[in-house]
């Protein structure tokens, strides 16, 4: 072969070695369907009041455990965690630095708590270092809650308010308790949070409402068993006499997170049993809003929906 027709040769071959290059980090960096593959490494993180109670605490593994194989189907969240806000590890801050440690370029957050709290709106922040809330940050010295700033993104989803989720969730156990809904009225008892009291009584009573025309029921109230009233069971009697001076029955439902011994039996329970004839008058059972299906598919749609954000979002 000539000098002249080698180097042509050799030019083309080099060209084809380059184009061949170029085609195949092409090809790497773009999925099955023809989209690019994002190099972020993303984590699901579902944050919790947290409890001493073991009941409570299994509740909220459990609701990771049944949503984890359906959001990492995919293979765009590469792990998913669960975290208690206080009385227990693995905390917020224990596993923001898990995820650190691990590599995650970008945290989902979601948080399952019924609607906005000092919880939701100061704690959580303050702690995931989004926010700098001085009241929170003195209440964490005495409850030796830590704070940590994660190098990853973080991007905190909604409470379960967003959605109509709650108000099915309330309806579908009143209704398994009903039995004449002519002669009935609903007592809904909550946490509550003094700070936020006008959004926990507007969500109570939309709550109530909804229940009410779904069964035919015409009377609701509602009370607190947490901080706002000091834990007092006498507000749950109280709560179910208000409907006891209209109708014949009241059916008492718990609208906590999960189960706690000392809330549903002890607080909420006690304030049954001194209701007058309360065996007779009124239909209570030591439940919770989980488990529910719709909450794990509310948990797969948000993760999804801020999955997207993620993506978009400038590394």
């Amino acid at each position: 072969m000539n000098t002249k027709l080698h180097s042509k040769f050799t030019a083309i071959l080099f060209f084809f070695a380059v184009s061949l290059f170029f085609s195949s980090c092409n090809n790497n960096s773009e999925s099955s369907d023809g989209h690019e593959k994002s190099d972020k490494k993303i984590g699901l993180l579902l944050v919790n009041h947290g409890s001493r109670s073991e009941t409570w605490r299994n509740a909220l593994v459990d609701l990771e455990k049944n949503v984890s194989s359906r959001i990492l189907a995919s293979g765009e969240i590469k792990g998913i965690k669960t975290a208690f806000m206080e009385y227990t590890e693995p905390s917020i801050a224990t596993r923001l630095k898990e995820f650190d440690d691990e590599g995650y370029s970008d945290i989902i957050v979601v948080p399952i708590f019924l609607t906005v709290s000092s919880h939701t709106f100061d704690d959580i922040p303050t702690i995931m270092g989004q926010k700098t809330d001085p009241q929170s940050k003195e209440s964490f010295k005495l409850e030796n809650i830590k704070i940590y700033k994660p190098k990853a993104n973080t991007y905190l989803a909604p409470n379960l308010d967003f959605t109509d989720i709650l108000k099915k969730n309330v309806a579908r156990r009143a209704k398994a308790m009903s039995k004449n809904p002519a002669s009935e009225g609903v007592v809904l008892i909550g946490y509550g949070d003094a700070q936020y009291d006008k959004e926990w009584t507007e969500l109570f009573n939309e709550v109530g409402d909804y229940v009410k025309k779904e069964l035919g029921i015409t009377e609701h109230s509602y009370g607190w068993c947490g901080h706002l009233v000091h834990y007092d069971s006498q507000k749950t009697t109280d709560a179910i006499n208000e409907i006891l001076a209209k109708k014949e029955t009241a059916i008492v439902i718990p609208v906590l997170v999960a189960h706690d011994e000392e809330f549903q039996n002890n607080i909420i329970g006690g304030g049954v049993k001194k209701v007058k004839n309360h065996k007779d008058k009124v239909y209570y059972k030591t439940d919770a809003i989980l488990p529910d299906k719709n909450i794990e598919q509310w948990v797969i749609d948000i993760t999804a929906d801020y999955l997207k954000k993620v993506e978009s979002s400038s590394n």
